[in-house]
């Protein structure tokens, strides 16, 4: 199966977004959790709130990594040819 999302550089925004909103929903989660593990000490909570937080740290990576690589600079494709370089007369017209 070759799905052009899976490859790296490109669908980069969707990625992004995906992981963007996994990061979210770990952050409320987590935030909820250590507040009612703060309300209430039931150990299942704390274990849910370190949980969320490694995924937030998981996801937050993950939202890095995609973001740099819309950042990166994109060679031009092979069979376009190369921009002309500026010249002193192009420039002053």
């Amino acid at each position: 199966m070759d799905l052009e999302i899976l490859h790296c550089g490109s669908c980069e925004e969707i990625k992004m977004g995906v992981h963007a909103a996994a990061l979210g929903l770990a952050v409320v989660m987590g935030i909820y959790n250590a507040a009612a593990w703060l309300r209430r000490r039931e150990q299942h909570l704390a274990v849910n709130a370190i949980l969320y937080l490694a995924l937030t740290a998981w996801e937050r990576q993950h939202v890095a990594h995609h973001l740099a690589e819309l950042r990166r600079p994109r060679q031009p494709a092979s069979d376009t040819p190369p921009l002309p370089e500026p010249t002193l007369t192009s420039l002053a017209a």
